[in-house]
């Protein structure tokens, strides 16, 4: 009789939203690997039609609890860029620390929660608050920094408040960057134990590789998550963000309620590992003495490294983070009030999403009113490549036992730390 090798993931655990993987194999020979989104569509773009541009960062902030902030940013900056809006360094600033407590959250969440249970060979965080009570401790100090800086320059710790077209509705005091000051301080020392203890158990990340194109935001000297225009690996021409449409030419398939994205290739990668390749030389001492520390070289195509290079962008992100806070504390809070005069116009705005390169367009009328939104979101653009390199790693495995290659492409996924409910934008509907 025939060898069959059929694995049905529904629902793949520990990550955002709900996706599927189907594998079906005869003898060896791959009949089908296929990744699925089977997640019910969303209409942000519909939402935001008809509502002032003061409504929009309240809205599209609840497209996900985890990237509030990135949405927020992409948003207001499309809109600025639309109405012809320009910002203080100070609003500059205090914006990357909002994003950064946002990264600081996010990378920790999915290193600490949702990656360590594959490493340390359990099915979820909970047994590992008996077997490993410290390290879980310090997952959830770390978690809780990004919460606080979120709740300190947002408002709260998801769906900020206080972010808005021309600057902030109410800025930080000293006595509060202060406390962040020190916070920030503290963190380092954390990173360091929970890279020590990612690094003994690295071997468990797979040694696969497949060469892609990678795409993200790039900016002369920068290592950036909020400036620049879009950069690929496989140009060294950028493209405006205004026209990020040339980039992610968004197509459907039929296994996916999320539309896919390519653009010199048949798919390519967003996301921290995509970060790395274009901005590698800019990342803080720190940082880049830890992707030593690993070995991770801008070469690198392992899709299960990105959760490596998140955990060196969190370490970035605070010794950024040090030097925005010194910088504010040394010249002082200036007291801002936000003015923008509402006019017809059509803007586009990106921010570095923890997940990838985040877009957002608007349309508006006269009076202010949004008349059109197009958003691409990062996991959108992952899509196609995870579909890509589950087509080059299951042949690579499909003689081992079932359990261990249902491991395998589950940690391949995760490794995207995909946001799927976020990337569903689009429903197919025929008219009879």
């Amino acid at each position: 009789m025939p060898k069959l090798v059929e694995i049905n993931v529904h629902h793949i655990t520990r990550v955002e939203g709900h996706g599927n993987i189907a594998i079906r194999a005869t003898d060896g020979k791959i009949d089908k690997v296929e990744w699925q989104v089977p997640e019910a569509p969303r209409f942000f773009e519909a939402m935001v039609r008809g509502r002032r541009w003061e409504d929009i960062q309240t809205i599209v902030s609840r497209i996900c609890g985890i990237c509030s902030v990135a949405h927020s940013l992409a948003a207001i900056k499309a809109i600025e860029d639309a109405m012809d809006i320009v910002v203080s360094p100070q609003t500059e600033k205090l914006r990357m620390l909002t994003l950064y407590g946002e990264f600081i959250e996010s990378h920790v969440l999915h290193i600490g929660y949702l990656v360590a249970p594959d490493l340390l060979g359990v099915q979820s965080v909970v047994p590992l608050v008996a077997s490993h009570p410290d390290l879980v401790k310090l997952v959830v100090r770390l978690h809780r920094l990004g919460n606080t800086m979120m709740e300190v320059l947002g408002g709260r710790r998801t769906h900020p408040l206080t972010l808005c077209p021309g600057g902030f509705k109410r800025l930080p005091g000293q006595g509060e960057l202060r406390a962040l000051q020190e916070q920030l301080t503290a963190a380092l020392p954390d990173l360091q134990v929970l890279a020590d203890a990612v690094y003994s158990v690295k071997e468990k990340l797979p040694a696969f590789e497949r060469d892609t194109e990678y795409v993200a935001l790039v900016d002369r000297g920068t290592y950036t998550f909020y400036n620049g225009n879009i950069g690929s690996s496989d140009t060294t021409n950028t493209v405006a963000v205004q026209k990020f449409k040339q980039v992610a030419n968004e197509y459907i398939v039929p296994q996916s309620t999320a539309k896919w994205a390519k653009w010199h290739r048949a798919s390519y990668m967003v996301g921290a590992l995509a970060r790395f390749h274009l901005n590698a030389e800019h990342l803080y001492p720190t940082a880049a003495e830890l992707a030593r520390y690993f070995g991770v070289t801008r070469g690198c195509c392992n899709p299960y490294m990105n959760t490596v290079v998140q955990l060196v962008e969190t370490v970035h992100s605070v010794e950024h983070s040090l030097e925005l806070v010194a910088s504010l504390l040394a010249e002082g809070i200036t007291p801002e009030t936000p003015r923008v005069t509402a006019k017809a116009g059509w803007g586009a705005g990106a921010v570095e999403a923890p997940r990838g390169i985040l877009f957002h367009s608007y349309a508006f009328d006269d009076n202010g009113v949004c008349t059109g939104a197009n958003l691409t979101i990062p996991t959108n653009q992952n899509h196609a490549n995870m579909q890509k390199d589950l087509e080059a790693l299951v042949p690579t495995i499909i003689t081992r036992p079932e359990a261990e290659v249902r491991q395998l492409v589950e940690m391949l996924i995760r490794a995207y730390d995909p946001c799927i409910s976020c990337s569903t934008h689009y429903l197919n509907i025929e008219f009879v």
